[in-house]
C-alpha cells in the first residue's frame, strides 16, 4: 500500500491542503495570547476575619477554630491553614486541582454562614476571596506625592486609578498596598474621664447618638407630600470634637474636653515607601487566560491619560512590569527558534548537497509548525516559554520524516528512475518507517496528558504542542514532500568544494563504520555486556546528579522578608525599615525599591514584619540575581536586630502557605506545649544542616503581653462583671469601630482609643474608669491586677491543629533531594511521637514529583514498546529499537553532572524527549533489515546493509535534532537558565547515544534473531 500515491498524483490538491493548514496557523498565531507560562489555576480560597483588639490566641480559639471545624466539611480540600494575629485571622483553603473553584466558593460560603452563630458577637462577617498562588501581579504601580496628604492620595489611588484600571479588558482586580484610607480617631484621656465621672462607654453612646443616620420618612400634607430629611453634618475631626458628652456643673463637656478628635487613617500600623518616598502601591492582576503582554500594554497606554488628570505634585510610576520579562523571554525563544531553523537547514544541506532537496525539506518546517499554532488556538493554549520551547524542539524532530523520505527518493533517483517513479517507489518503501517514527514519537507525550497534579498541568501545553507538530510533520512528509520530489528533485553534481570534502569524509567514515560494525558482530557478548554496564552506570549517575524542582529565572526582581524583634514599637519599626531600605538601595544593581512596614510577603501582616520588593537594573549591567542576593545578604547581616530573608521568586508558586523562604517543614500537634518545645529543637537542628540556610520559624513567643486577672470577690462586691472589664479594655485599647461617616462616594470609620501619650506606661490599664452597680465610678485596678508576660505574636493552624512552619532556602550548590532528606532526618531525631512532621508547599510537591516523574518515564517506555509492538506485530523488535534508551539516559545524566546542572522537571522532560528521539535510529535500521530478511538475506547481513544504507539519514536526523536543541542548551537571554537543563539533557543524550547505538542496536538485533530462531527450533522439536 502506497500512502503517498494519491498526493503525488494530485499536486494541486496537496498544495492547497498544506497552504490551508499554514494559512489557518498564521491567522491563529496572531490571536494567541502571550504569557510567560501556561495557565495553571490552583483552586484556592482565602477567608479573612477581623475582630479589632483581640489577641492572637483569642482570634485562634474563638474565630479560627470554629471556622476551621465547619470548613472541614467542604469536599475536595487538599490543605487548610490559618494564621491568627492581633485582631485578624486568615484561613487559606487549597483544593484539589480538579475542583471547580466557583462550586467550592459556594460550599465555603454555606459553611461560613453555618459557622456564624459560633463566632463572637458584633464581629463583621468573614470575607471570602479567590486567589491563585501561581498567578502573581503583572504590574506594580507606585503613587506618591510630596505635599498631598496620604488620605487624599489614597482616595485618588482608589477612585481615579484602581477603578479605571479595573475596567480594562483582561484585568481581574487591582490590589492596594499601603492603603491610607481616611478614618477619624477619637483619643480619650482616662484621667480626664475619671475626673468627670465618665467612662469610655458614655462617650461611645454620645457619639453614636450624635452621628445617627436613620431614615426620617415622609410627611403626607393636604396638598402635597414632603420627604423629611434630618441630615447628619458631622464630617471631620472638628465636628466630632464638638459632640457634647455630658453636662458638668452646668457646663457642656465635649469630646475635645476629654481628649481629641484626629483626622487619621484606618490602618496606622502599616506604611509603604517607594524609593524612599511615602507611597500607595497598586498591584494589577490579570484574568485567567488573558494575554499578559496585551493587558500590560493597555494599562501603559492608559497611564498618560490618568497622569494628566492627577493633581500637581502627584506622581504615578511603574515599579515593575512582568510583561517586559515575558517579552524579553519570548523574544529570546523566538531568536532561538529562528537560529535552530537555520542550523537545521544547514545540516540538511551539508548531508544532501542538494539545494532543491534542502528547500523541499525546509518547507516541512513552516507548514507543520504553523499548523500547530492552529490547533493551539482551538485548544485555548497560549504562546509561552513552554509552548514555544516545544516548537523549537520540534524543529529538530519534524524535519526528520521529510529527510528520510527525501533521502530514500534520492537513492531511487540515483538508480536511474524517473522523478515520478522514484517518488512513488521511494515513498512506498519508506512509508511504513515514517509512520512508525511519527506515531511512536507522538506517543512519547501521551503519558504526560494523563499525569495529574501541578506537573501535569504545567507541561500539558508543551506535550500537546510538540505532539501535534510531530503528527503534522508526518502528514506533510508523506504528502507534500514526495509530491515536490516528484516534480522538483534532481541529482545535483558536487560542484561545491566544501560539499566534496564533506562527502569524501562521510564516505570514509561509512567505510570505517562498516568494518568496525562487522568486527563488533564477532564480539556480540562484549557489546551486550557494554550495554548492561552503561545501564548500571546510568542508574548510578541518577543518584549523583544534583536534583532540583522548578528552575529559577532571573526576572529582575528580588523579594525580601524582614523580621524585627517582637514588641517593637511601630515608629521604631518604621525608622529601622527606612534605614534598611536606604542601605539596600545603595547597591549598584538596585534600580527601584518598594518598602513596607507592618506588611510582609504572602499577605502576612504583623507588628514586627516588613517587606522589600527590589527591582534590579537591566541584566547586562549587573551580575545574576542569585549573586546579587548573596551580596545583599552579606550587606544586611551587618544590621543588628533584624532578620532579612532574600528570595529570587520562583517561576510558579505551588503552595498556599505564606512563607519568607522557598521550602517549608511543618510541625503539627494537639499539644501546644509539646509543639513549642519540638519546634525550638528542630529549628536549632536545622541551623546545623549544611545543605540549607535562612532557617526561620513562624512561631514567635516573646511578644510582650499584659495579663489582666479579675479579683472575683472585689468585683462581685462592686457589681463589676468580667464582660464589663473586657469591654472597657476593648474600648480603650482595641481601636474599636464605633461609628461611620457617610461620604458621597465612600464610608469612613470612626474609632475610639486611649490617648497615645497615655499608653506610654502600662499603668494606664489600672487607671481605666469603670462604673459599679450603684453607678459610682471606680478604677480597673480596684477589681483587677495587671501582670507582665510574653506570648505568641501569631497562632498558626494546619489541618485544624496548632502548627509551626519552619522555612528555609537551599544552600548554594546543594541538591534539593539531599537537602530535604538531611533536614527531615535532623528534625526526626528531636521530634517526639506526639508531634507530626511533614513537608509542605514546594518541598511537598517536589517529593510527589520524585515519585511521579520516574513512573512517567517508565509509563512512557511501556507505551512506546506497546505502540512499536502493534506496528511491527512482534514482541522482540521493539526491545531491539529501545536498546538505545540506557545510552541516551547515561549521556544526558553525565553531561548534566559535568555541566553542574540540576535534574529538575525541565531536564527530566528532556530525558523523556530522548525516549522518542533515539528510537528513530533503531526504527530506520530495523525496518530496512526486515525487508532485506524477507528478501532472503541473513539477519547479520541484513542489519549490516541496513546500517550502511540508512547511515546518512540516521546521522542527518540526529545532527538536525542536536543543532535544533543546541541554542536551548546554550541558554540565550532572558529565562534561558530555565530552559538550559532541558537542552543540555537532550544534546548530551543524543551525542553519547548516537555512536554507541550504531553498534549496540545491530548487535542486539542479531542476538534476538538467533534467539528467535533457537526458540522456533525448540518448539519444532516438541511439536
Amino acid at each position: 500500500m502506497n500512502l503517498s500515491r494519491l498526493f503525488i498524483e494530485r499536486p494541486v490538491a496537496t498544495l492547497m491542503l498544506v497552504l490551508a493548514m499554514a494559512l489557518s496557523g498564521a491567522l491563529a498565531y496572531i490571536q494567541l495570547p502571550v504569557n510567560d507560562l501556561p495557565q495553571v489555576d490552583f483552586p484556592t480560597l482565602r477567608i479573612s476575619a477581623s475582630l479589632p483588639g483581640a489577641n492572637p490566641e483569642t482570634m485562634g480559639n474563638t474565630v479560627a477554630t470554629p471556622l476551621e471545624r465547619q470548613l472541614a466539611t467542604v469536599a475536595g480540600i487538599e490543605s487548610m491553614s490559618s494564621q491568627s494575629s492581633q485582631g485578624s485571622t486568615n484561613i487559606t483553603l487549597q483544593f484539589e486541582l480538579g475542583r471547580d473553584i466557583d462550586a467550592a466558593a459556594q460550599d465555603v460560603q454555606t459553611a461560613l454562614a453555618q459557622a456564624a452563630r459560633n463566632l463572637p458577637q458584633g464581629m463583621d462577617p468573614p470575607q471570602l476571596r479567590k486567589i491563585n498562588p501561581a498567578d502573581s501581579p503583572i504590574l506594580y504601580l507606585a503613587l506618591s506625592a510630596e505635599r498631598l496628604p496620604l488620605t487624599e492620595l489614597d482616595a485618588i489611588a482608589d477612585s481615579r486609578v484602581a477603578q479605571r484600571l479595573s475596567s480594562l479588558s483582561g484585568v481581574a482586580q487591582v490590589l492596594v498596598f499601603g492603603s491610607q484610607k481616611y478614618a477619624l480617631r477619637l483619643y480619650l484621656d482616662p484621667a480626664k474621664l475619671q475626673q468627670r465621672g465618665l467612662t469610655f462607654a458614655d462617650v461611645i453612646s454620645a457619639v453614636q447618638g450624635a452621628n445617627a443616620n436613620l431614615p426620617s420618612g415622609t410627611l403626607d400634607g393636604a396638598t402635597r407630600a414632603y420627604t423629611v430629611k434630618a441630615p447628619v453634618t458631622l464630617a471631620n475631626a472638628a465636628d466630632f470634637g464638638d459632640i457634647i458628652v455630658a453636662y458638668h456643673d452646668g457646663t457642656a463637656l465635649r469630646v475635645k474636653d476629654l481628649g481629641r478628635a484626629v483626622n487619621s487613617v484606618e490602618n496606622d500600623k502599616a506604611r509603604t515607601w517607594y524609593n524612599g518616598t511615602r507611597a500607595i502601591v497598586l498591584a494589577v492582576q490579570r484574568q485567567p487566560g488573558a494575554n499578559t503582554v496585551e493587558v500590560a500594554d493597555r494599562i501603559r497606554a492608559m497611564l498618560p491619560q490618568i497622569e494628566a488628570e492627577l493633581p500637581d505634585g502627584v506622581r504615578l510610576q511603574v515599579h515593575s512590569d512582568r510583561s517586559r520579562f515575558v517579552k524579553d523571554s519570548l523574544h529570546e525563544v523566538n531568536f532561538t527558534l529562528i537560529l535552530a531553523l537555520g542550523l537545521v537547514i544547514l545540516v540538511i544541506f551539508a548531508f544532501l548537497h542538494n539545494v532543491r532537496a534542502t528547500l523541499i525539506a525546509a518547507l516541512v518546517l513552516p507548514s507543520s509548525l504553523l499548523g500547530t499554532f492552529a490547533f493551539m488556538h482551538l485548544l485555548g493554549y497560549s504562546l509561552n516559554n513552554l509552548s514555544l520551547m516545544a516548537i523549537t524542539l520540534a524543529i529538530g524532530f519534524v524535519v526528520d520524516d521529510a529527510v528520510v523520505v527525501i533521502e530514500n527518493i534520492a537513492r531511487h533517483l540515483d538508480m536511474g528512475k524517473t522523478r515520478m517513479q522514484a517518488a512513488l517507489d521511494g515513498a512506498q518503501e519508506i512509508g511504513f518507517t515514517v509512520l512508525s517514527m511519527t506515531i511512536s514519537l507522538a506517543a512519547v507525550f501521551l503519558p504526560i496528558l494523563f499525569m495529574g497534579g501541578m506537573i501535569g498541568r504545567l507541561f500539558q501545553e508543551f506535550a500537546v504542542s510538540i505532539g501535534i507538530a510531530v503528527l503534522l510533520s508526518g502528514v506533510v512528509a508523506l504528502t507534500l514532500t514526495p509530491m515536490l520530489c516528484a516534480r522538483g528533485l534532481v541529482h545535483e553534481p558536487l560542484n561545491n568544494p566544501l560539499s566534496r570534502v564533506f562527502d569524501a569524509g562521510f564516505n570514509r567514515f561509512r567505510v570505517f563504520y562498516g568494518e568496525t560494525l562487522r568486527a563488533s558482530m564477532r564480539h556480540r557478548g562484549a557489546m551486550l555486556l557494554l550495554s548492561l554496564a552503561v545501564l548500571g552506570a546510568m542508574l548510578w549517575l541518577a543518584g549523583q546528579v544534583k536534583q532540583g524542582f522548578i528552575p529559577r529565572v532571573d526576572s529582575g526582581m528580588i523579594f525580601a522578608s524582614v523580621q524585627y524583634p517582637e514588641g517593637i514599637p511601630f515608629e521604631e519599626l518604621s525608622r529601622r525599615q527606612q534605614q534598611l531600605a536606604a542601605l539596600v538601595q545603595k547597591h549598584s544593581a538596585v534600580e527601584g525599591l518598594m518598602s513596607s512596614a507592618g506588611q510582609g510577603g504572602g499577605g502576612v501582616t504583623g507588628g514586627n514584619v516588613g517587606r522589600l520588593v527590589i527591582r534590579l537594573t537591566p541584566r547586562d549591567t549587573r551580575p545574576g540575581a542569585d549573586e546579587v542576593i548573596e551580596e545583599l545578604r552579606a550587606l544586611t547581616r551587618k544590621v543588628s536586630g533584624v532578620n532579612v530573608t532574600l528570595q529570587n521568586p520562583a517561576s510558579i508558586n505551588v503552595g498556599a502557605l505564606a512563607s519568607s523562604s522557598d521550602y517549608q517543614l511543618t510541625l503539627t500537634s494537639g499539644d501546644f506545649e509539646a509543639l513549642k518545645m519540638a519546634s525550638a529543637a528542630v529549628e536549632k537542628r536545622l541551623e546545623s544542616v549544611p545543605q540549607i540556610e535562612d532557617v526561620n520559624s513562624n512561631l514567635e513567643l516573646r511578644n510582650p503581653e499584659l495579663r489582666v486577672s479579675l479579683d472575683p470577690l472585689e468585683a462581685a462586691r462592686l457589681g463589676v462583671t468580667t464582660q464589663q472589664v473586657q469591654q472597657t479594655l476593648y474600648d480603650a485599647l482595641g481601636g474599636r469601630r464605633i461609628s461611620e461617616i457617610y461620604g458621597a462616594s465612600d464610608q469612613y470609620v470612626v474609632s475610639i482609643k486611649a490617648l497615645p501619650e497615655a499608653q506610654l506606661s502600662p499603668a494606664i490599664i489600672g487607671q481605666l474608669p469603670l462604673k459599679t452597680a450603684s453607678g459610682a465610678l471606680t478604677r480597673l485596678d480596684a477589681v483587677a491586677k495587671v501582670e507582665a508576660g510574653v506570648g505568641p505574636i501569631a497562632v498558626h493552624h494546619y489541618g485544624q491543629q496548632p502548627a509551626v512552619t519552619l522555612s528555609f532556602n537551599l544552600a548554594a550548590g546543594a541538591s534539593l533531594d539531599a537537602a530535604l532528606a538531611a533536614a527531615f532526618d535532623a528534625a526526626s531525631e528531636v521530634v517526639p511521637a506526639e508531634v507530626a512532621l511533614e513537608f509542605t508547599g514546594a518541598a511537598q510537591k517536589f517529593q510527589e514529583s520524585t515519585v511521579q516523574l520516574p513512573l512517567l518515564l517508565l509509563f512512557t517506555v511501556v507505551v512506546i514498546y506497546m505502540v512499536l509492538a502493534v506496528l511491527y506485530e512482534h514482541l522482540g523488535h521493539p526491545l531491539t529499537i529501545l536498546t538505545a534508551l540506557p545510552l541516551a539516559g547515561f549521556g544526558a545524566l553525565l553531561v548534566l553532572l559535568l555541566m553542574d546542572e540540576e535534574l529538575n522537571i525541565f531536564s527530566f522532560v528532556g530525558i523523556i524527549l530522548l525516549v522518542g528521539l533515539v528510537k528513530k535510529n533503531g526504527i530506520m535500521m530495523i525496518d530496512f533489515a526486515l525487508s532485506r530478511q524477507r528478501a532472503g538475506m541473513s539477519a547479520e547481513d541484513a542489519i549490516v546493509e541496513a546500517c550502511l544504507v540508512r547511515l546518512r539519514p540516521i546521522m542527518m536526523t540526529t545532527f538536525a535534532a542536536i543543532f535544533a536543541t543546541l541554542p536551548i542548551a546554550i541558554g540565550f537571554g532572558a529565562g534561558g537558565e530555565a530552559r538550559r537543563p532541558l537542552g543540555i539533557a537532550v544534546v548530551g543524550g543524543l551525542l553519547f547515544s548516537q555512536f554507541l547505538t550504531l553498534y549496540i542496536t545491530p548487535t542486539f538485533y542479531v542476538s534476538m534473531a538467533r534467539l528467535e530462531a533457537a526458540l522456533k527450533r525448540w518448539r519444532a522439536r516438541f511439536a
